[in-house]
Order: structure tokens, then sequence, then C-alpha cells
């Protein structure tokens, strides 16, 4: 096997493998909807729970019911309140039943369950472990700044993987890939990521030293282990165990998810309920 086609199938390799890590980032944050299955008058009905909705409008929370006979409550609070749970009923429009959740502040979050009724049963819908599913309001991000972030943070992940292959086969190219990793690492975590921040909850950086935000926290670190990377890089470029080192811990941080301890408001903790 000749040297282009391997270096091909080794970037084929870091591709998919940043693509599967895209879709657990995705799929096991804090926002990824709750999906699940509902009995009732003998149908099966399926369904999406949102947790995440931006605060320029009320959040419609929808779900298909075509049967007319079932009917549908909301019990809902603000997260982290002392506010009294309200249970109101599911309007209808078409086959829909359906509640426009109130719009919060940025990094607000509600709590709230569902109760479907039949005249033969009721089913209740919530998170695992039979909690109330907590969705957070955010501001709008525009399209210009978010999708580059996520594009930049995901050529970080894939130029870190394939940095720590290159050392490993001992390639004559962990330096330069090694100085794209941490190219797009900042650009993606330390220029766009404040942005995105600021429009979404109001503030370009919460994590260390101003706050305990887990995303920029992660963000730092995948940065500081590049950046003490190609520092033992430039001292001897055959090095190869530092680059593994910062790829594994960029690999660590991607493996938790997305926005797990992000920004939230505390109600317990103001003055007004």
């Amino acid at each position: 096997m000749n040297s282009t086609l391997k270096t091909t199938l080794w970037w084929v390799f870091a591709v998919v493998f940043t693509i599967v890590m895209a879709r657990y980032q995705k799929m096991t944050g804090p926002t990824y909807p709750i999906s699940g299955k509902a009995t009732l008058n003998g149908k099966v009905y399926r369904y999406k729970l949102i947790r995440t909705a931006e605060n320029d409008k009320d959040a419609e929370i929808a779900l298909n019911i075509p049967d007319t006979t079932v009917k549908g409550t909301i019990t809902y609070k603000r997260f982290k309140s002392n506010d009294s749970l309200a249970t109101v009923p599911l309007m209808r429009r078409n086959d829909t039943l359906y509640f426009m959740m109130p719009k919060q502040p940025a990094a607000g979050k509600m709590m709230y369950e569902i109760t479907l009724k039949s005249p033969a049963e009721d089913v209740k819908l919530q998170a695992k472990n039979h909690e109330f599913v907590v969705m957070r309001f955010k501001g709008p991000v525009p399209l210009y700044i978010l999708i580059p972030h996520i594009l930049f943070m995901f050529l970080g992940l894939l130029f870190s993987s394939r940095t720590a292959i290159e050392a490993l086969i001992k390639g004559a190219r962990t330096y330069k890939l090694a100085i794209w990793s941490l190219v797009f690492l900042i650009i993606g975590g330390l220029i766009l990521g404040p942005m995105v921040q600021k429009h979404a909850f109001g503030a370009y950086w919460t994590g260390w030293p101003f706050g305990h935000d887990l995303t920029d926290n992660k963000t730092l670190i995948m940065v500081l282990a590049w950046v003490f990377a190609i520092f033992k890089l430039r001292k001897d470029p055959t090095n190869k165990t530092w680059p593994v080192v910062a790829a594994v811990i960029v690999l660590a941080v991607y493996l938790i998810p997305h926005s797990v301890l992000g920004s939230e408001i505390d109600h317990t903790k103001t003055l007004k309920p």
C-alpha cells in the first residue's frame, strides 16, 4: 500500500470518527429532545419533548395525537424556584395537542411533565427516572456565528484525532497538524464560542475564573492541552507522547455531553418569586 493511499485512509478514519462523535454530542446533551412512545386506546404514539427553546417567543410543546378522545394536561413551573406547580389542559389544533410554554430570560429554565388521558387510561410523559423534563431558554444566535462555531469545533476534533494518528505512525507532519488543531480550537472555542455565549446567555465567558460553566472550561482545557503539546513538539518534533495526550484530552472533553453545567438562573437566590 503506497503512502498516499495510507494517508487517505487515515483521513477517512478521522472523518468518520469525528462524525460519530458529533452525533454522540448531539444525542447525549441535556438539550436534546426526550423521545418515547405512549399507548392510548390501543394505538402507539411516538413523541418528542423539547428541552431547549429560543426566548424571543413562547415555546410550543406539541404532540401528534389524532384521536380526539385523548385529552391532556401539562404540569409545570420555573426550574430552581419556589413557585407552585401549575396544571393546565393542553389545547388541540387538528391532530395536535399542544401548549405554549411561557418564554423565559436567557438561561431561564422550566420543568414540566405531560399527562395524556383517554377514556380507558392515563399516561405520563416524563424524563428518565420519572422526573420532570427540564427545558432551557436561550437568546437567538445568528447562523453566521453558530454554523462556523460548530464547524471549527469539529474541525478541531478532526485534526486533533488525525494528529494523534500521525504521531503514533511516526509521520512527518505531526507538528503541522498540531498547529492546525490548535488554530481550529482557538477560532471555534475562544473566538466564536464567546460570541455564541453572548448571544445565547448574555455573557462572553462564564467559565474559570468567572464561573463554573463546564462548556467554557472544557474549551480552555483543550486549548491549553494543545499549547503544551506544541511546545513539546517544538523542542522535539519526534515526540509522540504529548500530541497523543492532547488528543485524548480533546476526546475526553467531547465525551462529556454538551451544555452540561451550562448557564442557568437559580430563582431561589433572587429576591423576586
